[in-house]
């Protein structure tokens, strides 16, 4: 399936995707709560995160499973100041091939780090910490980047590449408010935010400069919005899906915000399958999403895969 053409819509489009769009940026509350390691469940139907082993509770989409997770090596580099903070590596591959860890970091907000933190953080190897989120919340909570590390800003809902979508946007708001009704979503906003990451061009442009971030540093990746979870949630699902880590594994990594955050309902996996079905409809597959939506080569995907991939 050949990618939609992009169009241009009227200004009225426009501002209403754009208050759509920006509500990635609005939609989470600081978490107050301590982190969790991922515990195993039962199998793929436990429901079970963090080391406490308390379930996701709620309506709908609320109650997805989650599945057996393993112990990535390095769930001991934890930070005081960025609960959402883990490595997204020590997953299998459907090939069998496993993501190495110490490469990419996910996290929330870097703005409370400690000293202690960056000092974890430069010890670690992190050379590179690429901030997604929006000039308004970079500087009302600025990064503390660690010695020698590179900062880059990739906003997601940014207009600095154009205003312009993949799909028209009213049918993008209208999808998401049906699938987010019938999913028994927590949050309308989230069901529409989630496809608008993937219809939005300046998103497109946004993803695709973390990856080709990531493919080319000589070093450890830190990447980020606020919370950690949507954004970063996003990113990391298409990249773990590029480096053939099994959809169930994709989901349960996503799901772990919940309890690295303290909150069962921080995210739902019917958010996540909302993008990857708007990737289904304009692309047909996450390959061609990452080659004609965000732009990436085939020496940047091969050099990635070698990067990240044992």
């Amino acid at each position: 399936m050949s990618p939609r053409k992009t169009r241009r819509v009227d200004a009225a489009a426009v501002a209403l995707a754009g208050m759509i769009v920006l509500g990635a940026a609005l939609a989470d509350a600081p978490a107050s709560a301590q982190p969790a390691d991922i515990a195993s469940g039962s199998g793929s139907g436990s429901g079970s995160l963090g080391s406490s082993g308390s379930s996701d509770s709620g309506s709908g989409a609320a109650n997805d499973p989650v599945s057996t997770l393993p112990a990535p090596a390095s769930t001991t580099i934890r930070l005081d100041g960025a609960a959402n903070f883990r490595d997204i590596g020590g997953y299998r591959t459907s090939d069998g091939h496993t993501v190495r860890t110490g490469v990419a970091f996910r996290s929330n907000r870097l703005a409370g780090l400690t000293d202690a933190d960056l000092v974890k953080l430069a010890t670690a190897g992190v050379t590179l910490d690429v901030d997604l989120r929006a000039g308004s919340e970079r500087s009302s909570a600025p990064d503390r980047v660690p010695t020698g590390a590179q900062y880059k800003v990739a906003d997601v809902i940014s207009f600095d590449s154009g205003i312009s979508f993949h799909e028209f946007p009213p049918i993008t708001l209208g999808r998401g408010v049906i699938d987010g009704v019938v999913n028994g979503s927590a949050s309308l906003v989230q069901s529409i935010d989630y496809p608008f990451m993937v219809n939005f061009h300046g998103a497109d442009v946004a993803f695709g400069t973390l990856l080709r971030s990531i493919a080319g540093n000589s070093g450890a990746t830190v990447y980020h919005c606020t919370d950690g979870k949507d954004r970063t949630g996003w990113a990391t699902a298409v990249l773990l899906t590029l480096l053939g880590v099994p959809r169930d594994v994709v989901n349960a990594d996503y799901l772990a915000s919940n309890a690295e955050l303290g909150n069962p309902q921080a995210v739902q996996l019917s958010w996540l399958e909302a993008a990857f079905g708007e990737v289904d409809r304009l692309y047909g597959s996450v390959d061609k999403y990452v080659r004609d939506g965000l732009g990436l080569d085939q020496s940047t995907i091969d050099a990635l895969r070698a990067k990240l991939l044992a």
